[in-house]
């Protein structure tokens, strides 16, 4: 027998989404190219690998659209005139050397209690109905109808000139991007289209199961196409989703995550367990892991964490508490809404992951890392490590 006496194993390198979410409500980070350029030194000294730029919201485009330019006549965000915000973040973020995937915060919103604003002013045709055929609002929110061929149309467009003209890792959408709010589609054209299908109207029950499940195809339908025309300018961008959590994003919104992993429609997904608190948090998380993902798709979860908004802060403790928790699971990776929540209190959180979960650099994930089995991390090995010494 041969005794094996020493077994040299070789630590494989950290593979995690270190994301953060830049917006433009509420910070001004985006608005100059010199606040870009210090947010993103900012970003990769704290251990980040990948930010998430806003491109869309309030009927505007953080970038100059032709296709907003021809559909409404607005090239750019008013704010951002004469200059290009979203390429001020590719060059600086690649400077550093830190990875881009723009953000369509609004998706299908036209507008925030503004009766539709100027999307739906323009264009009433593209208006979301519901049973009383009013202009569709949900939290605040008036809706485009996004069951509508045209409107799909408009957004696909958006993305596309997004990732043939800037030098992009990818896109995301989030709970409004494949989204519809459940309370929709009582347009003429969508129940012409639910007619044609079932030879009755839609019920006026707008969570009967099959009238969700149709809503819903027709979304996921859409993310198809969407990934199908992204993968055909470059397969190697990724299509990622912030969705809300599952089952609840189904039943109000009508996003199946579930049939897009199925489907393998999106690369990354990052569930937005937005809680307070630490148990709650852990509780979704677990969920997620045991219920929704498997082997095969848990390499594509990042969820999304609650860093700050209006003036709540996470804690310190949490923060930790929630990396750790992630890592725990098997998740590698999380993203921040949003940025200036490191900023808080001289730069606190920012000092808190510098100095502990993100003290050790780690690479974006690949394509491959993201398949199957793909992503395996210092974590990982060191328990290998910790096998293979006992059994030698």
């Amino acid at each position: 027998m041969v005794q094996c006496r020493e077994f040299q194993f070789i630590e494989m390198a950290i593979i995690e989404t270190r994301g953060i979410w830049l917006t433009t409500t509420d910070s001004k980070v985006l608005r100059s190219k010199q606040r870009i350029a210090e947010a993103m030194d900012f970003l990769v000294e704290t251990g980040f690998n990948v930010v998430f730029p806003v491109v869309w919201n309030k009927a505007v485009t953080l970038y100059p659209s032709q296709t907003m330019q021809q559909t409404f006549g607005v090239e750019i965000d008013p704010m951002s005139v004469g200059r290009d915000p979203l390429e001020e973040v590719v060059v600086e973020a690649r400077r550093v050397g830190l990875k881009v995937i723009p953000w369509f915060e609004y998706g299908f919103a036209s507008s925030y209690n503004l009766n539709g604003g100027v999307l739906l002013q323009k264009k009433p045709e593209w208006t979301a109905r519901d049973c009383n055929g009013n202009l569709l609002k949900k939290n605040g929110f008036e809706w485009l109808n996004a069951l509508d061929s045209q409107v799909q149309k408009f957004f696909l467009n958006l993305v596309l000139e997004v990732v043939k003209n800037y030098d992009v890792d990818g896109v995301q959408g989030d709970d409004r991007f494949p989204a519809f709010p459940s309370e929709g589609g009582y347009d003429e054209v969508t129940v012409t289209r639910y007619r044609q299908k079932f030879n009755c109207n839609p019920p006026q029950n707008l969570k009967d199961r099959q009238w969700l499940q149709w809503r819903a195809d027709i979304l996921t339908e859409f993310l198809a196409n969407l990934y199908r025309e992204v993968k055909a300018v470059n397969p190697n961008l990724l299509v990622a989703i912030a969705p809300n959590i599952h089952d609840w994003a189904f039943q109000e919104y009508l996003q199946d995550s579930p049939a897009w992993l199925k489907r393998g429609i999106v690369d990354m997904i990052h569930p937005q367990i937005y809680r307070r608190d630490f148990r709650s948090y852990q509780a979704i998380a677990d969920k997620l892991v045991n219920q929704q993902f498997t082997d095969g798709t848990l390499p594509k979860l990042a969820p999304g964490i609650l860093m700050k908004l209006g003036s709540y802060c996470i804690s310190p403790e949490y923060l930790v508490q929630a990396i750790e928790y992630n890592r725990q699971l098997g998740i590698q990776g999380e993203v921040f809404f949003f940025y200036e929540g490191l900023r808080e209190n001289n730069n606190t959180l920012a000092k808190l992951l510098r100095n502990g979960p993100y003290a050790k650099s780690a690479s974006f994930p690949t394509l491959s890392d993201l398949s199957a089995g793909g992503v395996i991390n210092k974590n990982t090995s060191s328990i290998w490590q910790r096998l293979l010494k006992k059994i030698f």
